[in-house]
């Protein structure tokens, strides 16, 4: 029950921060598909993660029961989807130093958004607000989801570890009630056995004295 509770909790939170995750990336690689140019890898990368990692969680969560009963390999593909949006977050690592909100002085290095513009690190910049700050929200929503997806592999692995000995209980459980049951029916028709033979004994031994008379 707990696990259920828990691992329901963590697989909404993977949810409600991928979903965002994936449209803000979405309208990106829109973009660059419209404009016929190649994806950068750091866009690319952290939006096929976030929308198989969408499509999993969803998965997992509406088939519950199927989930529970293969708790080892849902821990297994959420550890690998831990390491995915490591990679995810590695490749869009230089957005976390990038000023999206407020106009500072400086040095700066330029960085580059192809078809969305350009931006400053450290510098001046007013023209590509919206195209950092979406970037740094996926790229936070990403860092989030590493974490995430390790709680629900620890869970899942937890329960696998517990599955095969509630299993083994519920086995000798059933094969102790119906031993039990096969006992008491022996017993019962053993018993039922010899009345039936004591009577058919009487009724012999009656015909026999009634030959002895005659």
């Amino acid at each position: 029950m707990l696990f259920a509770i828990f691992f329901a909790f963590w697989r909404f939170a993977e949810i409600f921060t991928l979903i965002p995750t994936m449209g803000m990336l979405a309208y990106f690689v829109n973009g660059y598909v419209q404009a016929n140019i190649i994806t950068p890898n750091y866009i690319l990368i952290l939006f096929i993660v976030s929308v198989l990692g969408l499509a999993w969680a969803l998965f997992t969560l509406f088939s519950y029961h199927r989930s529970q009963a293969n708790a080892r390999f849902v821990s297994l593909i959420d550890l690998a989807f831990v390491g995915a949006f490591i990679a995810g977050v590695y490749y869009l690592r230089f957005i976390g130093s990038a000023d999206c909100t407020h106009i500072t002085r400086g040095s700066s290095v330029d960085v580059s958004f192809g078809i969305f513009g350009s931006g400053h690190l450290n510098g001046v910049d007013v023209s590509t607000d919206k195209t950092c700050a979406m970037l740094k929200a996926s790229w936070a929503f990403g860092i989030m989801n590493c974490i995430f997806f390790f709680i629900t592999s620890v869970l899942a692995c937890m329960h696998g570890d517990r599955a095969p000995v509630e299993e083994k209980r519920r086995r000798s459980t059933s094969v102790s009630h119906h031993s039990h049951h096969r006992r008491s029916h022996s017993g019962g028709g053993s018993h039922h056995g010899s009345r039936h033979g004591s009577r058919h004994g009487s009724r012999r031994s009656s015909h026999s004295h009634s030959r002895a008379y005659v």
